[in-house]
């Protein structure tokens, strides 16, 4: 099977709950790196580099838990 409808297959079908939960603290996450970055005024390097991290994570988990399925349903 070709890995692109493989890829869209995934992320059409459900996601188990537990993953739902790690999606959303993914975005909580990438939503706080962000407005980290974009904040007004001077912000102490440390915590723009923190920021451009927790943004990275936040997507990566994002993304995996979007993709994951429950083995049970068949492909």
């Amino acid at each position: 099977m070709n890995i692109l409808n493989e890829i869209k297959n995934r992320a059409m079908a459900p996601t188990p709950p537990f993953f739902q939960l790690l999606k959303r603290i993914g975005l909580v996450v990438a939503a706080v790196g962000t407005a980290v970055l974009t904040a007004p005024g001077t912000v102490p390097v440390i915590l723009l580099t923190w920021a451009g991290h927790a943004i990275t994570a936040g997507t990566i988990l994002v993304t995996i838990s979007q993709l994951t399925v429950e083995e049970s349903l068949p492909e």
